[in-house]
């Protein structure tokens, strides 16, 4: 390894993956993730059973991703690692394995915002002439927990143009499947019957909400209601419509989400627009934003799928930007439940 190259172990544990990655001189060398079933049959992440798994799962995780990168510990040159939001629990496995490793290491640590690792996660690069946005760019946020529009004028440098208020994107597609029966998690479940299905088949309530922010939680009481009331008339009517109930709330999270983008861009005139975040693995939101760039000429960066979810490789590359800046983590530094961009 050339004495000048810069190597960054990233570790996220900030939830049910378990996750570690290598990133030397802003090119991924390796990202292992390790995600935890046992969540499924409870319909959501249980805090204790995730902070025992990420115990187990840290070790055996951080060896393969130095293994695969094709390194040694030795060659590290600071590590990073979510140290919030997130499950508390869960946290204190990654930032503690962090600070253990950099003490014996004898080499820093670099805290990261795990919110900031989601926007960051565009300049993971597999090949050194891989596509990077431009600042400022426009960012839409969409997780189980976040729905934002982001204005990054730098790494170091981000404004939340727009937010929920109330539930996320991301809940309101687990939750409405919660309802039709569908296993937990319930979006790749949605995303799945959505393209079986018409999205005019049902309509639901959509928000008005002023400005950029965002409100989802009047679109899960329509769909409650309406198969409330359809399930009245007839006991059958989520299994013989799931896919028409599917797209149609698919269409219109999609629809509620680009209405405020589209109004973001009006406003900061950016001519890129990313998105980041679990939710960014549905197909339809994909496809959407795509199109969206191409009807107005903006460069649009979607993410793979590796990188919409909770993954290391995006923590590592918010620790390489920061280690060009000398930007250090104090040991005594806690992991925070929640926080802002």
């Amino acid at each position: 390894m050339a004495s000048d190259s810069v190597t960054i172990l990233g570790i996220e544990s900030s939830c049910d993956d378990t996750s570690a990655a290598v990133i030397r001189d802003g090119i991924l060398l390796s990202n292992v993730i390790a995600s935890q079933s046992v969540h499924e049959e409870y319909g959501g992440v249980v805090p204790e059973l995730a902070s025992r798994a990420h115990q187990q799962n840290i070790v055996p995780v951080v060896d393969a991703a130095i293994r695969r990168a094709g390194i040694c510990k030795e060659d590290l040159s600071a590590i990073a690692f979510t140290r919030g939001p997130g499950l508390l629990g869960s946290l204190l496995v990654g930032t503690s394995f962090a600070k253990g490793m950099s003490l014996g290491l004898r080499i820093p640590i670099i805290d990261v915002n795990h919110l900031h690792g989601h926007v960051l996660s565009h300049f993971v690069r597999r090949k050194a002439d891989d596509r990077v946005p431009e600042f400022p760019f426009l960012c839409l946020l969409i997780s189980g927990g976040n729905s934002q529009i982001i204005l990054v004028r730098a790494y170091n440098d981000m404004e939340i143009l727009g937010r929920t208020i109330d539930d996320a994107a991301g809940e309101a597609f687990d939750k409405c499947a919660k309802t039709m029966g569908l296993p937990y998690p319930g979006g790749p479940h949605i995303d799945r019957l959505a393209a079986e299905g018409d999205a005019r088949a049902f309509r639901f309530a959509r928000p008005h909400i002023p400005g950029l922010d965002y409100s989802f939680s009047g679109l899960k009481t329509s769909f409650l209601y309406t198969l409330r009331d359809a399930i009245r008339l007839d006991a059958d009517f989520v299994e013989k419509n799931k896919a028409d109930l599917a797209a149609s709330l698919q269409a219109t999270i999609i629809d509620i989400l680009l209405d405020k983008l589209a109004k973001a861009v009006d406003l900061t005139c950016v001519n890129t627009v990313a998105i980041g975040g679990g939710v960014s693995a549905n197909s339809g939101i994909r496809t959407a934003v795509a199109e969206f760039c191409e009807r107005r000429g903006l460069t649009a960066f979607i993410p793979e799928r590796a990188f919409t979810t909770d993954n290391a490789a995006m923590v590592a590359m918010a620790g390489y930007f920061k280690y060009l800046d000398r930007d250090f983590c104090a040991y005594d530094e806690v992991p925070y439940a929640r926080t802002s961009i």
